[in-house]
């Protein structure tokens, strides 16, 4: 995870973790400048996931470009609303504002965990 220093990037390899065991969801994220269109490429990202696109959830961030994009496949829509990815996604924008990129990426990834979990 470029930019992230390796205990940083730890912890949110065990963010990911925590919520995919919680929710029976595949949460994934990718730190970096898109190639095109941020959404295109946020959406691509996902389709990558193959089979397990699905019930699988992507937070993109363009750090750079102080962008932030959350794809859920169609299963995992069921569990995770549009309005709450985007509450989500607001939370994770104030943090990233004030300069808190890991604080924003470790609300953003237990939250939409939670959610998944408790609409299980």
């Amino acid at each position: 995870m470029r930019g992230l220093t390796t205990a940083q990037a730890d912890d949110v390899r065990k963010a990911l973790l925590t919520a995919e065991r919680r929710s029976g969801l595949r949460f994934g994220l990718f730190l970096g400048e898109p190639v095109g269109a941020r959404r295109h490429f946020a959406e691509r990202l996902h389709a990558a996931l193959g089979e397990e696109a699905d019930n699988a959830v992507v937070v993109f961030v363009d750090v750079t470009g102080r962008a932030l994009e959350i794809v859920t496949g169609e299963s995992a829509k069921r569990r995770l609303t549009d309005s709450a990815c985007r509450l989500t996604a607001m939370s994770m924008a104030t943090a990233f504002s004030v300069g808190d990129l890991v604080g924003g990426l470790l609300y953003g990834i237990a939250a939409l965990g939670e959610q998944a979990t408790a609409r299980r």
